[in-house]
């Protein structure tokens, strides 16, 4: 039989395995509340994060918020995210056959010209040769007269009235997904245009009006040569720009022609120079090195 002190000791032992397990328990449960504590956070900034990335958009990227149909033109003022490839050509049926200009309400050419003719243009030859003659050096174009013959059209006729020559490039940006030089502009100031507009033509036409597609980001590589526009249907005017970088933007700028080694090297020049900070921001402005179109002629 067990004494009464054998007793005692069992019964001691007993209490304080009860104790261990019970603090031993009580560690586990303070420990999965700070586990679950945290990974609650961590699921919470998770959740913050993943609606950050997934809502996180560039300001507006048209080229002014003015919804007017003003062709004074701009690039976009904020790269959207990095997107596709420009989408292959597919001649629409209707290419060229007939190409408008109509005047711009209320608004006056920046220089004398006289509009293109209008209605149909030709698509043949497929390239027309064009030399930028600026004061940092000289720029070749192609021109992609079979992708976007009204843009090469009203694009030519400017240029074989002298409409470019002693103007301006006045905008530089330098921001990693946009990386232009924009030009066409007699005032210098980014509101001039030549007073009338047409409508898009090469990779907007390669769809639908209302396809959502529209409004994402495709790459406009280096070398491509793009109208400005204000965003507006048929906001075309004489602004355009030269790609000196691979870029992100909408495809609602027409593509209409590619810029030779020789113009990206002077464009490389310029863009090293950097930029003067405006109101878009410190890589978005006028070029530090100012550009002067001296003159722009068809070969």
């Amino acid at each position: 039989m067990p004494t009464n002190e054998q007793r005692r000791e069992t019964a001691k032992r007993k209490l304080e395995r009860q104790l261990e397990r019970r603090a031993a328990q009580e560690r586990r449960r303070r420990l999965f509340t700070i586990i679950g504590s945290v990974a609650g956070v961590l699921l919470v900034i998770g959740a913050v994060v993943a609606t950050v990335i997934l809502t996180n958009k560039s300001p507006d990227t048209n080229a002014s918020a003015d919804t007017s149909t003003s062709t004074t033109g701009d690039a976009p003022t904020e790269p959207p995210p990095a997107g596709a490839a420009l989408p292959s050509f597919a001649a629409p049926a209707n290419l060229g056959a007939d190409c408008q200009y109509p005047t711009t309400p209320g608004e006056a050419a920046s220089k004398k010209n006289d509009p293109p003719r209008t209605g149909k243009v030709p698509t043949d030859p497929a390239q027309v040769s064009a030399s930028m003659t600026t004061s940092q050096g000289n720029i070749g174009l192609q021109l992609d007269n079979a992708k976007a013959p009204c843009t090469v059209n009203s694009f030519a006729s400017l240029a074989n009235q002298g409409y470019f020559n002693d103007t301006p490039c006045h905008r530089l940006t330098t921001s990693p997904g946009l990386a232009v030089l924009q030009c066409g502009d007699p005032t210098g100031k980014g509101t001039g245009g030549p007073g009338y507009g047409f409508a898009n033509e090469y990779p907007t036409n390669q769809y639908q009006p209302d396809d959502p597609a529209l409004q994402s980001p495709v790459t406009y590589p280096r070398g491509t040569l793009a109208m400005a526009n204000t965003g507006a249907p048929g906001s075309n005017g004489s602004q355009f720009f030269l790609v000196y970088k691979d870029s992100q933007l909408p495809p609602n700028y027409t593509a209409f022609g590619t810029i030779d080694a020789t113009g990206l090297a002077t464009l490389d020049k310029i863009a090293a120079g950097g930029v003067v900070p405006g109101d878009r921001g410190s890589d978005d402005g006028a070029p530090k090195i100012p550009v002067q179109i001296k003159s722009l002629q068809l070969d």
